[in-house]
């Protein structure tokens, strides 16, 4: 079997395309210069089978392609990523899938995008500052050996955004304060606290993030799980 190479993958994802898909995308607010309109398993379907391949994945990348810069989030190689491909790439997201896509399937396994996360997270750029909390996110998910005290240092950052109105940005606010209160009971305090003080902001994206979060955080769905995860 041939090395794959850009031409082949892109012909393949050219033909693998379906117009409606794009339609459908967009109506999801997944909106790119360039789209093909082909599922997320397909796409991962691929990335198995070319298995890790940097050189590729920098090729992939500058084509601008929404499907092709999702792939080669997903077949990188984690450790052969420097900070300034970190920088090239964060610049170019236009949409929350390539955003999302590239912090969970990439980023998050880079061990020195913790600083990242907190630096994005200050930038003024509507997907950047969202890579920022993605990033969070994905973290608390990703990372079970991190230490509690480095996501109680998120829980700041999360309330200096949460008045940013932009949809974007404060859905990907709210999701950090989420996953973070999911991790253990004792960031489930520390996140619930921080909603509270969300709260009381002067905000409707503030009111909005606290109430979603506090309702699932509080639930006694999360509550009897994080219980059952103490014990054992």
């Amino acid at each position: 079997m041939k090395a794959p190479t850009l031409k082949t993958i892109l012909h393949r994802l050219q033909t693998l395309g379906d117009p409606k898909n794009v339609e459908g995308m967009a109506r999801f607010g997944i909106t790119s210069a360039k789209a093909y309109g082909i599922s997320a398993p397909t796409l991962r379907k691929i990335a198995k089978e070319i298995g890790t391949n940097h050189t590729l994945a920098q090729q992939l990348w500058r084509t601008g392609v929404l499907e092709a810069r999702i792939l080669a989030a997903l077949f990188d190689d984690p450790a052969t990523v420097t900070e300034k491909q970190l920088e090239r790439w964060v610049k170019d997201f236009d949409n929350w899938a390539v955003c999302d896509g590239c912090c969970g399937n990439l980023f998050d396994k880079i061990p020195f995008v913790w600083k990242k996360a907190v630096e994005w997270s200050k930038r003024e750029q509507e997907f950047v500052k969202r890579a920022g909390f993605a990033l969070m996110s994905e973290l608390a998910v990703h990372d079970k050996q991190a230490e509690d005290k480095l996501f109680i240092k998120f829980l700041p950052l999360i309330k200096r955004e949460a008045k940013d109105e932009r949809n974007f940005v404060k859905k990907a606010v709210n999701w950090a304060l989420r996953q973070i209160g999911k991790r253990n009971l004792n960031l489930n305090k520390h996140a619930i606290q921080t909603a509270k003080e969300i709260q009381k902001l002067n905000s409707p994206s503030a009111k909005w993030i606290a109430s979603d979060a506090l309702r699932e955080l509080t639930s006694e769905a999360v509550q009897r799980r994080l219980r059952k995860k103490n014990k054992v």
